[in-house]
């Protein structure tokens, strides 16, 4: 009986290193996800990587964000690819008459939803340029600034009427 040689098998990778950590940030910018980089049997688990990510005196912490922020212009170029794309947006079927084009809800509302996923991510990963903006603006007469004025406690108590005829009278 030959003897067969025992292969050695690796673990995952679970020290930190300067190559490792542009491979996962290369793969993170391209727009793939920590937990499909951590299935790959070479790669650190997701726990490792984000133990990395969170500590913020960690060399990876810095790459790992820029890593995420160049992700979210990934995600941003997707969008118009998939806006654009109207390949599968319609069907043909076959009839007695001939073959009729169909829309393709299903296709069309998957596309939906991609684009969806993809903006409320990139919100997300950079809420200063792609999230929700949120802006009220209070302006005075004609876009000038807001004039303030200084009101006497008595003068809350008058009615309308009162006021008027006080504002009449050059009293104030």
């Amino acid at each position: 009986m030959t003897e067969m040689k025992k292969e050695k098998k690796l673990g995952r990778p679970t020290i930190y290193n300067e190559k490792l950590a542009k491979i996962i940030c290369d793969r993170i910018a391209k727009g793939e996800s920590v937990r499909s980089i951590s299935r790959d049997d070479k790669m650190p688990d997701q726990t490792t990587i984000l133990a990395w990510a969170i500590d913020i005196s960690h060399p990876f912490s810095k790459q790992y964000d820029r890593a995420r922020e160049i992700q979210a212009e990934t995600l941003t170029d997707e969008l118009h690819e998939i806006a654009d794309d109207a390949r599968n947006d319609f069907m043909e079927r076959q009839t007695k008459d001939g073959f009729v084009a169909l829309v393709d809800h299903e296709h069309i509302a998957r596309s939906k939803l991609r684009i969806d996923t993809r903006k409320w991510a990139a919100s997300k990963l950079r809420p200063k340029r792609y999230g929700e903006k949120v802006t009220q603006e209070i302006t005075g007469k004609d876009g000038g600034p807001v004039q303030t004025i200084a009101i006497k406690p008595e003068l809350l108590a008058l009615t309308d009427e009162e006021l008027k005829e006080l504002l009449k009278s050059d009293k104030i």
